[in-house]
């Protein structure tokens, strides 16, 4: 069993992040050193007029009112998930709504929210986030010490929940006259296709929605995949050192089921940081065949067929950070076309997911070229009551896959925890199976029932070779050999202590 820590956890990556954020100009998650010293201060952005605002909650941060936005998530009836995703076509009328607000902070913030209805009980995901709110009347309130991604839950409302986005401060926000930024200020905007090239910034500012439309003579394409239409994206970032950044939203609302990303990136020291991105179509973020990509402080709420959060694809050196992800098909995912190059050094890291029917954390299924140096770290899986796995590499094609580590990692809902499987499936393309090896699962907790670990093999050719798994807890017991289903082809298991 190979047990050497890969560079690109220790310190390459960390490097990779500072490079990114320096060609970028974004600054980085705030230090706690920073934060004490600071005075506390509060940004808060109006919502313009027309926005979707949501009745269901009321919320202040130091007495001022910040706006509260409605967003469409997955239903709570399984019935229906599923049919959101199998229906494809009529993805789109499957779904509940819930409710999110954001604002910015430095130093320490008091956060009401207020409910129509008196308030019995109420918590604060991610657990790991260790806030206790107090409950008065209609109302509850609690502090906020740091940036965030919280998810609150009152009297057990936990679909149509509120997300509450609490980002460090702006502090080098872009000139509106600058030549090289293509700027929305605060207000409604529509777009349909902007390509963004080299040396430039697309800046959303707090209280700008930028919603993405399909003009009547638009051209597009037929999905071999579902068989319905695909535009061009709506963003399309692709050339050099661009950056994609602010604190507004973009909603895809318009956009039919299946009909383009929300933001496609193909390129090289490329960032997005900050946005929100609302029901997209179709793949949220695709990165496709890329080099030094940052996600930094992202939020994707989705709900329809395929709306994956970030497809990282034939790339290398990309980091995904501080995001919180809520969508119904994988969260994030890594991916490899035939021919578009291998997958290496890729880090997702300290993001809040809650996984609706597909996968939270994964590798697969697409996997035609090699994938190596895979990292997902100190991670919060809120919910996950989909039908796949919450962390799993699928593997239904002829790649080498190696070096995936899946660490500190916390479960707080699942049925299907593990998964490393080699197989066929409807995704298959390639012929000849494919390998797995040297996968580690670390400091892994979860609870739920039943909470299913698996190790599948295709053939003795193609078996999955040397996993670990090191201080994996499943309902709070260590997890036992018994604990883990696997067949023949399964070649070192490792389980400790």
């Amino acid at each position: 069993m190979k047990k050497k820590e890969s560079l690109f956890a220790v310190g390459a990556g960390f490097l990779r992040t500072i490079a990114i954020l320096a060609v970028c100009m974004i600054p980085l998650w705030p230090a706690s050193s920073l934060t004490e010293a600071a005075q506390n201060r509060v940004v808060v952005y109006p919502a313009p007029p027309g926005g979707p605002i949501s009745p269901a909650y009321q919320v202040s941060v130091t007495g001022q009112t910040v706006p509260v936005y409605r967003a469409r998530v997955a239903p709570e009836d399984a019935a229906r998930r599923w049919k959101a995703m199998d229906d494809k076509k009529n993805s789109a009328d499957f779904f509940d709504t819930a409710a999110f607000a954001s604002f910015d902070m430095q130093g320490t913030a008091t956060v009401t929210v207020t409910v129509p209805e008196t308030v019995v009980s109420a918590k604060i995901l991610p657990t790991s986030a260790g806030i206790v709110p107090t409950i008065q009347g209609k109302s509850i309130a609690f502090n906020v010490t740091s940036p965030a991604n919280l998810t609150i839950e009152i009297n057990g409302e936990w679909i149509r929940s509120l997300h509450l986005f609490v980002n460090p401060l702006e502090t080098d926000a872009p000139r509106p006259d600058d030549p090289d930024v293509i700027y929305f200020g605060p207000g409604i905007h529509e777009i349909s296709h902007l390509v963004v090239g080299d040396n430039k910034t697309v800046y959303i500012a707090g209280g700008a929605v930028v919603r993405a439309v399909i003009e009547p003579d638009e051209e597009y394409s037929i999905s071999s995949y579902s068989g319905l239409r695909n535009y061009t994206p709506t963003l399309e970032l692709r050339g050099q050192h661009i950056t994609l950044r602010g604190r507004g939203i973009i909603d895809a609302q318009a956009c039919t089921t299946h009909a383009r990303n929300m933001v496609y990136v193909k390129g090289s020291d490329i960032a997005i940081e900050g946005v929100i991105l609302r029901d997209s179509s179709t793949w949220t973020i695709p990165i496709r065949q890329s080099d030094r990509v940052l996600i930094h402080n992202v939020k994707l709420i989705g709900y329809r067929a395929n709306s994956d959060g970030v497809d990282i694809c034939n790339s290398r050196d990309v980091t995904v950070e501080h995001c919180f992800i809520r969508t119904l098909d994988d969260l994030i995912v890594v991916k490899a076309d035939k021919g578009q190059g291998e997958v290496k050094h890729i880090i997702a890291r300290d993001c809040v997911l809650w996984n609706q029917v597909a996968h939270a954390l994964s590798v697969g299924a697409e996997l035609r070229d090699d994938v190596t140096d895979v990292l997902f770290t100190d991670c919060d899986v809120i919910h996950d009551q989909g039908r796949e796995w919450s962390l799993r590499i699928f593997h239904c094609d002829a790649a080498r896959i190696s070096d995936i580590r899946f660490e500190n990692i916390r479960i707080e809902e699942a049925r299907k925890c593990i998964s490393v499987w080699i197989g066929k499936a409807v995704w298959t393309r390639d012929k000849e199976p494919g390998h797995i090896r040297d996968v580690v699962f670390k400091n892994i907790t979860a609870s739920g029932t039943p909470l299913t670990v698996e190790l599948t093999g295709i053939d003795e050719a193609h078996a999955i070779e040397n996993v670990l798994f090191q201080t994996v807890t499943l309902n709070g017991k260590p997890l036992t050999r018994d604990q883990v289903s696997a067949n023949n082809f399964i070649k070192n298991i490792v389980i400790t202590p």
